[in-house]
C-alpha cells in the first residue's frame, strides 16, 4: 500500500483547520471548510457508482472547484483526468473517451460546446457542471449540499492511478501518461528536497493551468499546509499578477517562460512589490538565456528551472536558484544556459540510438529512472514499451551532459535538422538570434532543400515597433557561428505559435513546407 495523495488534504485540515486553504479573488475556504466541502464531493461521486479504479475528467478553468474535484477523486481512489482548458473541444472528448472517464466535472465555458460532442463520449454517464447545467446535466453546488461532510479516505495501491496526464501532442494525438498515488507523492517529495522548502505559512500563486504544472505543484503546498491563491482572471494578465502577489504576499508560484517573459517585459512590473516571492519554478518549454537574465534582474534571484516531463513529472534535473547568477565564471554563466543537474532520487543518462550509455559531453537521447516514472501510458503498450524500453523513460530529448552532470538540451529529436550531413540543432541557433535587439520570439525548422536535403529557416516575431531584414539576420549569425548552421532564409510573422502549454508547434510550421515531398520531417 502507499499514501492517498487525498490524505495530505486530510491531515493539513486537521493540524491547520483554520489557515487558508484556497483563495478566489474575494472567496476563501479555510483548510477545514475545503475539506469538508472535498469530502461532501467524494461522497456525491460514491453515490453516483463512481468507485475506485473508475476514472472522472476535469475540464475547468482554474478555480476552487478544480482543486476539490482532484482531491475528492484522490480520496476515493478515482483516476483523475484533468484537461487543459485551451484545448479545442474536440480535442478534450478525444481525450475524455480515450481516458474512459465514466464523470465529466465542467465549467460553463465547456457546457455547450462539450455537450454537444457527447455522442463521442460514449462512456460519460455524468457530467457534472459547477454553474448552471443543461438538461440531463447534474449541478455541482445541489450534488454536494446535502452529503455528508466526513469521508474516510480509501487504501490505495503503489500502482493505483491517481493522474492521467496527456501530453501535449506536439508530435501526434496526446497519450495518457499514468502517474500512480505513489508517483506523484515521490515528486512532492522531491519538491521539498530540490525546489524549496515550504511551510503553512507559504502562499503559493497559480497563474498558470492547474491541469499541467501549477496543479502538480499544488500538491506539496497542500501537503505543508500553505495558501493556495487562484487568479480570479480567465487569461494570464501580468498586473493581475503582480496586484495579487503584493496583496497576498505570494511566496511562490510556477510559471512557463512565456509567462516569465509577459511578467518582466511588462511596464507594470515597477509599480508593486515583489518581495515576498521566495521562488518561482518554471519549466514545460526551452527559456532562452537573455531572458532568463532579464528576469533576474527584474525579479531578482528567486528562480528554480525545472526540466521534466509528463512520463516523468516535473522531476528530471533543476537548476538551483543560486545558479542564476548575472556575473561569475565563464563556467558558472554556461550553466545558466543548462537544465541543471539530477534531482536527488533521479539517474539520468546521455544514450546513443542503440541505448549504450555515452561520455560526458557527447550527444544523445536524455533518459532518466526513478521513483518518478509513469507506470505506463494508458492503454497504449505498443507506446509504453518504446518510450519504457530498458526501464528508462526516454524523454526524446537530445542532450549533453558535462563531468560534473549539468545537463544541456540542445533539441527535440524531432526538431533536428540534417543539412549537408551535418547535424544541427535549432536551440543552438535561436539562442543567437535571440540576442539581436529587434527580436520578440524565434523558432529555427528545417525545410527542403534539393542540394543539402534540409536547410535552416528561421521563423521570427518582432518586438513591438522594431525592424530587421532577413540579411541583417543572417548576417548577424555569421558573427556567433560556423557559416553552415546560420540561416538560408528567414521569415517574419506576428507571432509564434503554440501549444495549450506554451510550447512551440514546429509541426505546424514545418507543415506548410513538406507538403508533397517524399521524406517529410513530421
Amino acid at each position: 500500500m502507499t499514501i492517498n495523495l487525498g490524505t495530505l488534504f486530510t491531515k493539513a485540515a486537521r493540524t491547520f483547520p483554520e489557515r487558508l486553504a484556497i483563495a478566489y479573488g474575494d472567496y476563501e475556504l479555510t483548510y477545514q471548510q475545503a475539506n469538508e466541502r472535498i469530502n461532501k464531493l467524494a461522497n456525491a461521486l460514491r453515490s453516483l457508482g463512481i468507485n475506485k479504479g473508475d476514472n472522472a475528467a476535469i475540464l475547468l478553468h482554474n478555480c476552487p472547484e478544480f482543486i476539490e474535484t482532484l482531491f475528492a477523486c484522490f480520496k476515493a481512489g478515482i483516476g483523475t483526468v484533468p484537461i487543459n482548458f485551451r484545448l479545442h473541444p474536440k480535442e478534450c472528448a478525444f481525450i475524455i473517451d480515450n481516458s474512459e472517464a465514466v464523470a465529466v466535472v465542467l465549467g460553463e465555458d465547456f457546457r455547450d460546446s462539450l455537450y454537444a460532442l457527447k455522442n463521442e463520449m460514449p462512456r460519460v454517464k455524468h457530467y457534472l457542471c459547477t454553474t448552471k447545467p443543461l438538461e440531463g446535466m447534474l449541478h455541482y453546488e445541489t450534488l454536494t449540499k446535502d452529503n455528508s461532510p466526513k469521508f474516510f479516505d480509501v487504501d490505495v495501491g503503489r500502482d493505483d492511478l491517481a493522474w492521467l496526464f496527456y501530453t501535449s501532442g506536439t508530435t501526434g494525438q496526446p497519450k495518457g501518461a499514468m502517474l500512480t498515488h505513489h508517483v506523484i507523492m515521490m515528486m512532492t517529495m522531491n519538491f521539498f528536497a530540490d525546489m524549496t522548502p515550504l511551510g503553512p505559512d507559504d502562499v503559493i500563486l497559480h497563474a498558470a493551468p492547474l491541469s499541467h504544472g501549477s496543479g502538480l505543484y499544488g500538491i506539496p503546498n497542500i501537503a505543508k499546509g500553505a495558501a493556495n491563491i487562484i487568479l480570479h482572471v480567465k487569461t494570464f494578465d501580468p498586473k493581475t499578477v503582480f496586484e495579487t502577489i503584493q496583496r497576498r504576499k505570494v511566496t511562490n508560484m510556477f510559471a512557463a517562460p512565456a509567462m516569465i517573459k509577459r511578467l518582466v517585459t511588462s511596464p507594470e512590473i515597477d509599480k508593486y512589490d515583489l518581495s515576498s516571492i521566495k521562488c518561482i519554478n518554471y519549466g514545460g518549454a526551452p527559456i532562452y538565456e537573455e531572458d532568463l537574465k532579464e528576469a533576474v534582474r527584474k525579479m531578482g534571484q528567486v528562480f528554480v528551472q525545472l526540466f521534466g516531463q509528463a512520463e516523468s513529472p516535473m522531476t528530471i534535473t533543476y537548476l538551483r536558484k543560486e545558479e542564476h547568477l548575472l556575473e561569475g565564471t565563464e563556467e558558472q554563466m554556461k550553466r545558466l544556459t543548462s537544465a541543471g543537474i539530477p534531482r536527488t532520487d533521479v539517474e539520468v543518462k546521455i544514450f546513443d540510438k542503440h541505448d549504450n550509455e555515452l561520455p560526458p559531453g557527447k550527444m544523445g537521447e536524455i533518459v532518466v529512472r526513478g521513483e518518478v516514472m509513469m507506470k505506463g501510458y494508458w492503454r497504449n503498450s505498443k507506446a509504453t514499451a518504446e518510450t519504457l524500453r530498458g526501464g528508462w523513460v526516454h524523454t526524446g530529448d537530445l542532450g549533453i551532459m558535462d563531468e560534473k552532470g549539468y545537463v544541456y538540451i540542445l533539441d527535440r529529436a524531432k526538431d533536428m535538422i540534417i543539412s549537408g550531413g551535418e547535424n544541427i540543432y535549432s536551440r543552438e541557433i535561436e539562442d543567437v538570434i535571440l540576442k539581436h535587439p529587434a527580436i520578440h520570439e524565434v523558432a529555427v525548422i528545417g525545410v527542403p532543400d534539393e542540394t543539402w536535403g534540409e536547410a535552416i529557416k528561421a521563423i521570427i516575431s518582432l518586438k513591438p515597433g522594431q525592424k530587421a531584414t532577413e540579411d541583417e539576420i543572417i548576417n548577424f549569425c555569421k558573427q556567433y557561428m560556423a557559416s553552415y548552421k546560420k540561416p538560408k532564409s528567414v521569415e517574419f510573422i506576428k507571432e509564434i505559435p503554440k501549444n495549450p502549454y506554451g510550447k512551440v508547434l514546429k509541426r505546424e510550421l514545418r507543415e506548410k513546407y513538406w507538403v508533397g515531398e517524399a521524406r517529410r520531417v513530421r
